[in-house]
């Protein structure tokens, strides 16, 4: 995966973008964008090799989209919009340059559309997608009506994207290929820091120093949140504060802004007291559980307050919030077990979202399917990703999922379950998609948990397991 060559989008809209076609439509982030664009009355088509849940509603707002990747799906477009996963050489890409066709990339796209709004740009190793949308209800509740692209579906609305009438555009920030460097964000978020995308970054020390440049893009009318109890980000509040940059912080620290404390979380979500800047908000209950989901939602009513958004709307949309898919997503119960679909990927994300989900199992047990994300990612935190999925009774690991990236000797989800301090019983790596729900039923007893974790495919083996379980 290589860094676009990326520029800020200056004072284009979406609207001067005319016709616009992306490259693999159906994948969360590109089906958010043209959610929006589609919303805001943009012309929209796009190119997909699998039929993604997301493609039906594009088609029933009026997008086009073509199951191959060829040159005549540009006839009558305007601009081709790509992502970083796209490589140079893709025959829709070389097309459209051969026309002279606009070429954007995905963020490029979207910091047009942010044009002329007050943004609130999410970004982080961790809690990107929930963070945004818990900013995006609260938003609504408080009858703001935000445009918003995030890189999940926010479960009642079934939406990633959308075109608000109102003067906020909240949207996730990717650090993965540097591409949250062109916003230019009224509120800068960063939820956490740690060592991930070391491959575009070099190592940790660079990946702090791009957090630090995009906070400081951050309108000087503006603010950023940041977490007061994360490690990475300590450097990064006192040299932002030394240049004058207005922080704020959330978290169980004494030196939080809002601190948040007698944290509890179960099945039904987590609740903790809340103070501001030392007086008492009184008690918030979060209908997701897990503490990093506390605080997740902690950076979110930080960021409504200095807005100035009632409390009472803040509180009322985080007990009601409909959920995340694929965050602690319930598919379904079928035969006593239950099954779940979570996109952690990352061992910190993974081992969080595993201690939750045991909670959830009670007496039973814990199964994970595990499709690693990313070559380099499985290589370079195999023993992390390994101690992170232990946390399960039982592990089941897919190959990886890396477009465009190739596997060296002794990489893939093989060493991966090999490095996993499990006996050997109790883990195993299945090669074959078609191998999987077999592997689970012959696993599984009623009073389990199963979860789907991982890379973007793995998202639809839970229907699968369902219907494998109902016939067993």
């Amino acid at each position: 995966m290589s860094t676009p060559d990326l520029k800020p989008a200056g004072e284009t809209t979406a609207e001067d973008l005319g016709n616009v076609h992306l490259i693999g439509i159906g994948g969360v982030g590109m089906g958010g964008l043209a959610r929006l664009l589609l919303t805001r009355g943009v012309p929209v088509s796009g190119s997909e090799l699998r039929e993604w849940p997301a493609l039906a509603a594009l088609r029933a707002l009026g997008g086009t989209v073509h199951m191959t990747h060829e040159a005549s799906n540009l006839d009558g477009v305007d601009t081709v919009v790509y992502s970083t996963a796209i490589p140079q050489e893709h025959v829709e890409l070389a097309e459209a340059r051969r026309r002279g066709l606009r070429i954007l990339h995905r963020s490029e796209a979207l910091a047009a559309a942010m044009t002329g709004r007050r943004t609130i740009a999410v970004a982080g190793t961790h809690g990107k997608t929930t963070t945004t949308s818990i900013m995006t209800v609260i938003l609504q509740h408080a009858g703001e009506d935000p445009s918003f692209v995030i890189g999940g579906e926010i479960s009642a609305a079934g939406s990633n994207g959308h075109h608000g009438s109102g003067s906020y555009f909240v949207a996730e920030a990717d650090e993965s290929d540097k591409s949250f460097l062109i916003y230019r964000p009224h509120v800068a978020i960063i939820t956490n820091i740690e060592g991930d995308h070391l491959n575009n970054w070099g190592d940790l020390d660079g990946l702090k120093a791009g957090f630090l440049e995009f906070a400081e893009l951050a309108d000087p009318e503006g603010f950023v949140v940041t977490c007061a109890d994360d490690p990475g980000v300590q450097e990064m509040i006192a040299a932002l504060r030394a240049k004058g940059k207005t922080v704020f912080t959330y978290g169980e620290s004494e030196a939080a802004d809002l601190r948040i404390s007698d944290v509890v979380s179960s099945v039904q979500g987590v609740r903790y007291q809340a103070t501001l800047d030392g007086k008492p908000l009184g008690e918030i209950t979060f209908a997701m559980p897990g503490r990093l989901m506390g605080l997740n939602s902690a950076a979110a009513v930080l960021t409504a307050l200095r807005l100035g958004l009632p409390l009472d709307k803040i509180t009322e949309a985080l007990a009601s919030f409909p959920g995340v898919r694929r965050r602690f997503e319930r598919k379904g119960t079928v035969n006593g077990v239950r099954v779940y679909d979570e996109y952690a990927y990352h061992p910190t994300s993974v081992q969080a979202a595993l201690r939750t989900l045991r909670d959830v199992a009670g007496d039973g047990r814990l199964l994970v399917v595990f499709q690693p994300y990313r070559v380099y990612r499985t290589r370079d935190l195999q023993a992390e990703l390994a101690e992170g999925l232990a946390v399960a009774d039982e592990v089941i690991v897919m190959e990886v999922f890396g477009p465009g990236e190739t596997r060296g000797p002794g990489e893939g989800g093989a060493a991966l379950t090999a490095a996993i301090d499990l006996p050997a019983d109790r883990k195993v790596f299945v090669a074959s998609w078609e191998d999987v729900p077999a592997e689970v039923v012959r696993r599984i007893r009623p009073g389990d948990v199963v979860v789907t974790m991982g890379a973007p495919p793995i998202s639809l083996m839970g229907d699968e397991l369902l219907v494998a379980l109902a016939d067993s």
